[in-house]
């Protein structure tokens, strides 16, 4: 078995985000790492919304990223520090949209080991050197210099190690232009590890160190280090120099103090806590990231805690020396990885858990009347100030962007009947939790819906000017007449510009620099800029068929298959050509390209005939409408279209099935065709809505276009369009005007590169399983948060604690006090953006609903009691009609060190047409049920370490069966006929046999690796598919001679050498695919993703991507692309230094898998690699990107 390896959506969430002008204009972008992609984002200035420029794999984890800018430079390279042993820097090229890698300087081994240097980078502020370092001992800096050539050229290493040592965090400290500095938290735990009582361990202090590197020696110094009070979690550099004093802040727990060298004292400021928190008031607050903003005058940072709220915080300075730090509440936003604070104003935010968000910062907060805290406030120690959490005031929301990461679980099936099948994910964590459905299309945003006085049957639009930027009119044709809308602020009809009202058009297009050409059934008109009218009107009884217009031809068709052709000469008129020219058959649609610039005319007209084939006509003067060439299709063609794609030529046609076929034009050979199924309905028009786009319309709308050096194709997420054109307006840029029955509409792509449109369901806890109901359709799901509050707990402890604010008071205060518990009672924050109250270790919230997949909404809902948290679900049926919802459930269960208090099995039986949870019973069992699966009438449980077969009773489920020896903890259970398959949280796969006439469960064979399963899947009845915690993938088949008849041995007096390999079962299952997929998968399906479409095996990882492992159905294909994946590798290195190879076999040798991202990475190569690749397989670089693509619309998209 040999797979092929696609994403289908990149990992959406974020671990690092940093800021800078990368493509050296004054814009300001993103470059954010998610896991192994870097990608560069936009913020446009203007709207708000945020654009991806580009996407890179880089095959390695990216462990830290940091924007540098030499000493008076305009343009910021990115330094990257991965699991490669290198340290790489990149450069973005604009011309090409490309990362350039300018160095990579080797140190250490590869992988993420604790010595290695690649965890944490610094750079020194006026960007002469970068520290790279390791979480232990190793540290090492690189000077960074530009040579004469203004090229930015890197040192050789200096050492800062200092062994048995952790490193917590490091920062450039601003010093101006003295020698650069850096700051370490660091602990020493040299003596902790001498010492066997344990006492020094208790008493290791954290320090701050600062390390100098002497510019003239040219080596690092330890300069000064001191140790701190608290525990430091990461520090702020604080700008120096001619800017600031200079110095560093430490976010420690509960505090946050400033430090710098020389006579400066420390200042230390309380971190403020929420005014009657529910939290546990022994919980201490750090703060988790921040971001700085510095401008010429004034500085200011935002600090976020861990709870969302965002502090501004400011220093006050007297003559260098800082005397206070003032604190003053902005806002809270959903507890964030990176922040950035852009020079435009924005706010750009990449969330822990669910959506990213770009704020604007509409006030800096300085005028309010929020309260401001200082750090000269007197307090006494331990104290701290109180603020009241509220919604936004100084933040304004303008864009989002989704993410899906984490990923629990995902379940794909057609639940909403409409051919293809959705995907059901449930995703994010706690109160910002949600159930997502992804279907395959491009989000449309709707501008404008128009009703019109009846049906039209196209709609058109073109400009006044050929240099204008926006289209001038729409021009919508009806059975009988023609309506002339103008587009300014708003839509509306004139009577004025030329056109003939009272037929129906067949096209309309701009002519020459500023007139207009309209074609109707019986003749052409020509509108001139100052609205002189010529007329051609048609011979005889013959009207105008079908007809294809650009900015300097017209060909018409008229009845009986008679072409005449139009060109425009240099004074602006029209010349029709001497001949004409007869076709063979009916016309049935035709097509011309666009003019290319700096020629006078397109060479080809495309025409397609009633007798199923396409033909290919010359314009060229030399050989006027002589046939070039021929290409018969399946069906008659419904609509053709030629536009350059990706500096290619391509025609796209349309047949009566459905289909749409993609040739290649080529001055000198025959065209390839691409097919692809589009729809059961014939498909209709094809029509180019923007320069490189197609859209075509049929049942649904498709488009396609080309879009980071890859071609898409795409569905809209939209109702049935049946003509649509280009449409471009100062509101709408680049937009579509479509008409639909008897309505217009303009409509917006804003998401282009997107494979599916999402619509989210919000939830309470976070989302661990669910389970389809076979007949109903809905879908039952359990959530459960740990360090969680119920909600009747938490109304329990509100009215405590407002009686608590009541007895507090002293008699003259009673009122007030009275007055405030009950403002605090009423207040009701959406714990979606403010966070859940955390309520310490060992607690747990959990409930079971039932969701309608179609709508979305909550049919019931089942609260667990405090503590009791669900952790496996199923749908089964016991022998009778009725369906029950088995819920496995832990009992007061704590995670470190592990232990619980027992479990239990609810059983609800679904009631009301199954759109009703009904209590049964509950069935107490001595571990957690963490895996329960129906089984030939009955069901099978995993409690703990035991697997047992359950059997419904009147009071509890009833035990029939057990099997003791798997190992660990069963996690999963797969059945298929008698056998069972189940999966140990670390050892693997088990495959059991029950055998009905003894009653047992025999366990018959096993793997010979461990592996910590985290899903699997069975493939058929001897295969399974399994994925790890470490982001593995394998597929183990049984071999053939496998016997599933073994008798267990109760007596124990066997022969030994009978007994099994390593006390385990005596048959062991073969690994036939391994591979590294770098993201922790949670979920595995066979099944088909296209109507139609071959079987694919897909996944759903922890950082929120899907993929899918498709096989190959040849071997010449494999060996195409085996060959490809290998000169890919040589020839295009993965960006962070890490080897392709070794990635892909992280824990295992990679076996029988090609990935696909690496060879798709084909097209983002330079042209003349390209060539010299392809020229490598036998093959043009256009078949290389034709087998890419085919192979991935035969199972995806």
């Amino acid at each position: 078995m040999f797979l092929y390896n696609l994403t289908l959506q990149r990992a959406t969430g974020i671990t690092h985000a940093i800021h800078g002008n990368f493509s050296g204009t004054k814009q300001q972008e993103i470059v954010v790492s998610r896991g192994k992609i870097l990608e560069l984002l936009r913020p446009d200035g203007n709207t708000g919304k945020v654009h991806t420029l580009l996407t890179m794999e880089v095959f390695g984890i990216i462990r830290s990223l940091m924007a540098f800018r030499l000493t008076g430079g305009t343009k910021d390279y990115v330094v990257v520090g991965s699991d490669s042993g290198r340290i790489v820097i990149l450069e973005y090229q604009p011309s090409k949209n490309m990362f350039e890698k300018v160095h990579q300087e080797t140190f250490g081994k590869s992988g993420c080991r604790r010595i290695v240097p690649g965890q944490f980078l610094a750079v020194d502020p006026k960007g002469r050197a970068v520290m790279i370092g390791a979480i232990e001992k190793q540290k090492l800096v690189y000077i960074l210099n530009r040579d004469a050539a203004a090229r930015l050229t890197i040192s050789s290493p200096l050492e800062a190690h200092k062994a048995n040592t952790l490193v917590y965090h490091v920062v450039g400290v601003d010093v101006g232009f003295e020698n650069p500095m850096f700051a370490c938290l660091e602990m020493d735990y040299e003596e902790a590890d001498n010492d066997p009582t344990g006492e020094a361990a208790a008493n290791t202090q954290q320090t701050l160190t600062f390390y100098e590197l002497d510019l003239g020696l040219n080596h690092v110094v330890r300069k000064y280090s001191e140790a701190l009070e608290e525990h430091g979690n990461f520090l702020i550099t604080v700008p120096g120099g001619s800017d600031g004093p200079s110095g560093v802040l430490i976010c420690s727990e509960n505090y946050i103090t400033y430090k710098n060298f020389g006579d400066q004292p420390d200042i230390r400021c309380p971190i403020p806590r929420r005014r009657n928190d529910l939290d546990d008031p022994e919980r201490g607050m750090i703060f988790v990231c921040s971001a700085t903003h510095k401008t010429k005058s004034m500085f200011f940072f935002l600090a976020q805690t861990e709870q969302g709220d965002i502090f501004k915080v400011t220093l006050e300075t007297d003559e260098e020396m800082v005397t206070e730090i003032r604190m003053k509440y902005f806002d809270t936003i959903p507890v964030a990885t990176a922040m950035c604070v852009l020079k435009t104003g924005f706010l750009f935010v990449s969330s822990e858990f669910g959506n990213h968000y770009l704020y604007q910062i509409a006030h800096l907060g300085d005028d309010d009347d929020e309260p401001e805290f200082s750090s000269a406030m007197p307090l006494e120690e331990g104290d701290t100030f109180f603020f009241q959490p509220r919604p936004l005031k100084n933040l304004v929301l303008v864009d989002e962007q989704e993410n899906l990461s984490p990923i629990m679980s995902c379940q794909i099936a057609d639940l909403a009947n409409e051919d293809t099948p959705q995907l059901y994910v449930s995703c994010g964590r706690g109160p910002r939790s949600t159930l997502r459905v992804l279907r395959h299309g491009l989000e449309v945003s709707e501008m404008a819906v128009s009703e019109l006085p009846g049906n039209p049957n196209a709609v058109w639009t073109v400009k006044r000017h050929v240099e204008d930027e926006f289209d001038a009119y729409i021009i919508v044709s009806f059975v009988n007449a023609t309506l002339v809308l103008s587009i300014g602020e708003t839509v509306e009809e004139v009577t004025d510009s030329g056109f003939l009202g009272t037929t129906p058009t067949l096209s309309c297009s701009l002519l020459g620099e500023d007139a207009l050409v309209q074609v109707y059934p019986d003749g052409i008109r020509h509108i001139r800029a100052d609205k002189r009218v010529n007329e051609w009107k048609t011979p005889g009884k013959k009207t105008i068929v079908r007809c294809a217009v650009n900015q300097r031809q017209v060909v018409i068709a008229l009845t009986g298959g008679e072409l005449v052709y139009f060109e425009m000469d240099p004074s602006g008129q029209l010349n029709e050509y001497t001949e004409r020219k007869e076709m063979s058959a009916d016309v049935v649609c035709m097509s011309l390209a666009n003019v290319p610039p700096g020629e006078q005319r397109s060479r080809f007209l495309a025409v397609g005939l009633a007798d199923n084939t396409v033909r290919i006509i010359s314009l060229d003067p030399s050989d006027c409408l002589q046939p070039l060439s021929m290409q018969a299709l399946p069906a008659q063609p419904e609509s053709l279209c030629i536009v350059e794609m990706g500096g290619v030529e391509k025609q796209e046609e349309l047949g009566e099935k459905g289909t749409i076929e993609r040739l290649a034009l080529s001055t000198c050979r025959t065209p390839a065709p691409a097919t692809w199924a589009l729809a059961q309905r014939a498909a209709e028009r094809v029509v180019p809505p923007c320069p490189s786009q197609v859209l075509a319309m049929s049942s649904r709308s498709w488009l396609s276009y080309s879009y980071q050096s890859r071609f898409h194709l795409t569905p809209l997420s939209y109702e049935t369009l049946e003509y649509a054109s280009g449409f471009a307006s100062e509101q709408c840029p680049e937009g579509i005007v479509a008409i639909s029955t008897n309505t217009l509409r303009i409509l917006a792509l804003e998401k282009l590169g997107a494979v599916f449109n999402q619509v989210a369901f919000p939830l309470q806890y976070t989302p661990r399983k669910f389970v389809i109901h076979p007949e109903t359709n809905s879908l039952v799901l359990i959530e459960t948060d740990h360090n969680a509050y119920t909600e009747a707990t938490k109304a329990q402890r509100k009215q405590q604690m407002a009686e608590e604010m009541v007895e507090a008071a002293g008699e003259d205060e009673r009122e007030l006090a009275a007055e405030m518990a009950a403002a605090f009672l009423n207040e009701n924050l959406p714990e979606a953006i403010f966070g859940a109250p955390k309520a310490g270790s060992g607690q747990w919230a959990s409930l079971v609903r039932l969701v309608s997949p179609i709508q979305g909404s909550t049919l019931d809902l089942v609260q667990l009691e405090q503590n009791e948290a669900a952790f496996s679900v199923a749908v089964c049926r016991f022998g009778g009609d009725d369906w029950y919802v088995l819920v496995g459930v832990a009992r007061d269960m704590i995670l470190n060190p592990r232990s619980v208090a027992g479990g239990y099995i609810y059983t609800y039986r679904l009631a009301g047409g199954g759109e009703k949870l009904e209590f049964v019973h509950k069935t107490a069992v001595e571990d957690v049920p963490l895996a329960i699966s129906p089984f030939q009438g009955r069901v099978l449980v995993g409690v703990g370490k035991l697997l047992r077969v359950y059997d419904l009773g009147k009071k509890k489920l009833l035990r029939k069966c057990e099997n003791k020896h798997v190992p660990n903890m069963v996690t999963g259970i797969y059945t298929i006929g008698q056998r069972v398959v189940v999966s140990d949280i670390q050892e693997s796969l088990f495959w059991v046999r029950y055998k009905r006439n003894e009653n047992q469960l025999i366990i018959f064979a096993d793997d010979t690796h461990p592996r910590w399963v985290t899903t699997a899947c069975l493939l058929d009845y001897d295969t399974m598919a399994t994925a790890d915690k470490f982001g593995n993938i394998s597929i183990v088949r049984l071999p053939p001679n496998t016997s599933d008849d073994v008798d267990e041995d109760p007596t124990g007096n066997k022969a030994l050498w009978d007994r099994g390999l390593l006390n385990g079962a005596s048959q062991k299952a073969e690994v036939i695919v391994n591979y590294h997929v770098g993201e922790t998968v949670l979920s595995l399906q066979k099944t088909t993703l296209i109507p139609g479409g071959s079987e694919s095996l897909v996944y759903t990882t922890l950082s929120g991507g899907i993929g899918i492992l498709v096989p190959f159905t040849s071997h010449e294909d494999h060996d195409f692309f085996q060959h490809l994946e290998m000169h890919m590798r040589s020839e295009f290195p993965p960006l962070c230094g890490r080897d392709h190879l070794s990635f892909r076999s992280y824990y295992f040798p990679v076996k029988n898998v090609i990935d696909g991202d690496l060879c798709e990475q084909f097209n983002s190569m330079d042209p003349h690699k390209q060539k010299s690749v392809a020229e490598e397989l036998d093959r043009t670089p256009p078949e290389v990107s034709k087998k890419l693509e085919d192979i991935r619309t035969r199972y995806a998209f």
